[in-house]
């Protein structure tokens, strides 16, 4: 297998409007803007960009944005992950067809399917496309656990070439390239620094939402460079910001501290709810502190 994904790839936020409808026009400022940053990859419609509260036209009319505006200037990765398998498989040909690089999927996040289940998923999903799938594992939100030994099984169908690893155990990095060898390129989930120096490839992350720049230039120094030490200190320098966006704040935090960078993210949608206001507030005392700020192209400006 050649590597064609490398690198930091955004999980994007979903920006909407006052009225909580979909806003297109920002979601093209802040593709361009995450690209002009730095970052080595997009991945919209994934849990922080709200995948599961958007109707079927807004998941298309996202898709093509972001697929649209990128430009091939960085690969695109659609979330086309769904609980029936000829949805995901429906969704995953309607991203080839809108000029997606390659789709990351979550498993069957209701059933608890088996690891046949789980296999013939995956395998009906690659086989019905030409572009890369990139398995997501994340047990606390998909209700199944993709341990090394599935993983390299998974590795064998053609096209399941990458995997987002989304557990504490950095130890999974180590045993999913030594089951899977070449078959398999894994990018970390919620361990970013950590996962390059098991092996990781990438990082899947949403604090690049907001530090895009930064977070692309930690995985160049590890990863390319063999600059742990300065990896490492750059790392522990916005790992504030990676935290702030860990566990329940990863969505409404993204959103609250890019809109005091001045970009129109907008509320999250319902069940979830915006930052309280000391929480909000301590949001921007980040922004401060790090003196980010939005800045759309002067041709959108």
């Amino acid at each position: 297998m050649t590597s064609r994904f490398r690198g930091v790839f955004t999980v994007m936020i979903t920006p909407t409007a006052d009225d909580g409808s979909i806003d297109l026009k920002a979601l093209a400022e802040f593709t361009d803007w995450q690209i002009r940053e730095g970052i080595h990859g997009l991945i919209p419609l994934g849990s922080t960009g709200e995948f599961l509260s958007l109707s079927d036209q807004e998941r298309d009319d996202v898709a093509r944005t972001v697929i649209d505006v990128a430009a091939g200037r960085v690969p695109v990765l659609i979330g086309t992950g769904a609980e029936d398998t000829r949805l995901a498989v429906k969704l995953s040909q309607d991203a080839q067809k809108m000029g997606a690089d390659g789709v990351m999927i979550i498993p069957p996040f209701y059933c608890t399917p088996t690891d046949d289940e789980l296999y013939g998923h995956y395998s009906a999903i690659a086989g019905a496309i030409d572009i890369p799938v990139m398995v997501y594992n994340n047990p606390a939100t998909a209700n199944v656990d993709l341990k090394p030994e599935l993983v390299a099984r998974l590795a064998t169908i053609e096209g399941c070439d990458y995997i987002k690893e989304s557990t504490l155990e950095v130890t999974r990095v180590r045993d999913i390239l030594r089951l899977a060898a070449d078959n398999m390129t894994v990018f970390g989930g919620i361990l970013g620094f950590e996962s390059f120096l098991m092996g990781a490839q990438g990082w899947v992350a949403v604090a690049s939402n907001i530090a895009p720049g930064p977070m692309a230039r930690i995985f160049e120094l590890a990863a390319d460079e063999k600059r742990y030490d300065e990896a490492r200190d750059l790392y522990l320098k916005w790992l504030p910001l990676i935290n702030a966006v860990g566990g329940q704040a990863y969505v409404a935090g993204s959103k609250s501290l890019l809109t005091h960078m001045g970009f129109q993210a907008g509320a999250p949608r319902p069940p979830r709810l915006k930052l309280p206001v000391e929480h909000d507030q301590a949001m921007k005392k980040l922004v401060d502190d790090f003196g980010l700020r939005f800045t759309p192209s002067e041709a959108k400006a």
